[in-house]
């Protein structure tokens, strides 16, 4: 009886295992992002343009990640890096600061870490490492790249930072926050609300 139910057992636990073989989260390809809108809120860095949009919204969130973000008191910010002219813009040492209307600085989380905070928000513990891998390279996909020049072969840099909350409380809209880019030409700051 007890080697039927652990024959059993294992033959569940093994079905299981392989039909969550996908990602844990279901990340909207990169190349379905809709270019970023006219009115976007920029600034100029000598000679690189910074513009940002955030993720204020549940739902824009979910339709890209199928996580609610906010909610768990990360903010996705939406940033493009443009080259103008001048020498090739080293990005590798750029610094990215957010600050609330308390002055208070958000965290800057790299992607593997909004992923660990995705996880830990929407209590998940157990699941399938590849599943994890995959989701780790799909929602990974949406960083900026700071590795490489700015130059004129290359003018222009998009993806997504991601920011927790100082308090670790979900994101709203409300917040008056101002980012600074440190370390190009100049120093860059933009409302961001």
């Amino acid at each position: 009886m007890t080697r039927r139910f652990l024959s059993l057992f294992l033959l569940l636990l093994l079905v299981s295992a392989t039909s969550c073989s996908g990602s844990l989260f279901k990340v909207k390809p990169t190349t379905e992002l809709p270019p970023l809108a006219e009115n976007t809120r920029s600034a100029d860095a000598g000679g690189v343009t910074v513009r940002v949009a955030p993720l204020w919204s549940d739902e824009e969130s979910q339709e890209l990640f199928e996580a609610n973000l906010p909610l768990g008191g990360v903010l996705p910010l939406r940033v493009e890096l443009a080259f103008q002219s001048g020498v090739p813009v080293e990005l590798k040492k750029a610094k990215f600061r957010l600050r609330d209307s308390q002055n208070r600085e958000w965290k800057l989380l790299s992607p593997k870490s909004a992923i660990s905070h995705i996880l830990k928000t929407n209590g998940i513990k157990l699941y399938n490492p590849k599943a994890r891998n995959q989701f780790e390279r799909e929602f990974g996909a949406y960083g900026i790249d700071l590795k490489t020049p700015l130059s004129a072969s290359d003018p222009r840099r998009e993806g997504f930072l991601f920011f927790r909350t100082p308090d670790k409380k979900a994101v709203t809209a409300e917040q008056q926050l101002t980012l600074t880019v440190e370390r190009l030409p100049q120093t860059a700051s933009i409302t961001v609300q």
